[in-house]
């Protein structure tokens, strides 16, 4: 399958390596939490790396949550794109972390951390979480409070849903008034994450789908499976949906 030319229509930086990229490109539809490949010639030869949409199916241009890493030969050229620069991508999208893969529950959690975030932002632009669960919970942690990207549309989503929807910020290197600083493994083992949210997190009527550092991908997971939540699986319905970003 080949590759389709997108055109950059915007790069917005909110710390000095952490930014969103927005292409104009035609691609198949796709489903919210699903991901694209971004490609650029580099050295010599193509790069190509995954990455999830931020925006919802319906909504145009494609946007991407991205942070640069230490000699990524990728991110390093994408956070220094202007307007009007080519980047590929593949015509079709892919990926299972959808809301399509999980069972129905009166409560859906979205645990992320960093540029995790993306995925739950283009599933909550869309009606299907709020059609199908009565509570939604997004925590997001990060180190430092500038990386609490979004914050005016995650206010869209409060604003939606007042009282099914809660948004909870976290930190875990430095002080702030309104985030905690802590895990979130650690604030879901000992409780105060779920006295936070105002919700509690139980196999009989729980679904949570968690995305970003595979460190905290497995932790959290350990703290679920001692509760006797399980992986959801094809064929096997559990309670828990991860994505491992990187």
């Amino acid at each position: 399958m080949g590759w389709v030319k997108g055109q950059v229509w915007e790069v917005k930086r909110w710390t000095e390596r952490l930014f969103s990229l927005k292409v104009d490109a035609d691609v198949e539809p796709f489903k919210a939490g699903q991901y694209n490949r971004l490609r650029l010639f580099v050295g010599g030869e193509w790069v190509a790396r995954p990455y999830s949409y931020v925006n919802p199916p319906d909504v145009r241009p494609l946007e991407f949550h991205l942070v640069t890493v230490p000699e990524g030969p990728l991110t390093n050229r994408l956070i220094h794109l202007q307007p009007g620069d080519d980047v590929e991508l593949m015509p079709r999208s892919t990926g299972l972390f959808t809301l399509d893969q999980l069972p129905d529950a009166r409560d859906l959690w979205l645990l992320a951390t960093g540029t995790g975030l993306g995925p739950f932002l283009s599933m909550l632009g869309t009606d299907e979480p709020w059609d199908r669960f009565e509570h939604i919970r997004l925590v997001h942690s990060v180190r430092y409070g500038a990386e609490l990207t979004y914050r005016d549309r995650i206010e869209g989503f409060q604003r939606r849903a007042p009282g099914r929807f809660h948004y909870q910020p976290l930190v875990t290197r430095e002080v702030l008034e309104d985030a905690p600083q802590t895990r979130i493994p650690v604030a879901l083992q000992d409780g105060r994450l779920e006295a936070w949210c105002g919700l509690g997190v139980d196999s009989g009527h729980s679904q949570v789908m968690i995305c970003g550092n595979p460190d905290m991908v497995r932790d959290t997971q350990a703290v679920l499976k001692e509760r006797g939540l399980q992986r959801n699986r094809r064929g096997h319905p559990g309670q828990i949906t991860v994505e491992n970003y990187w």
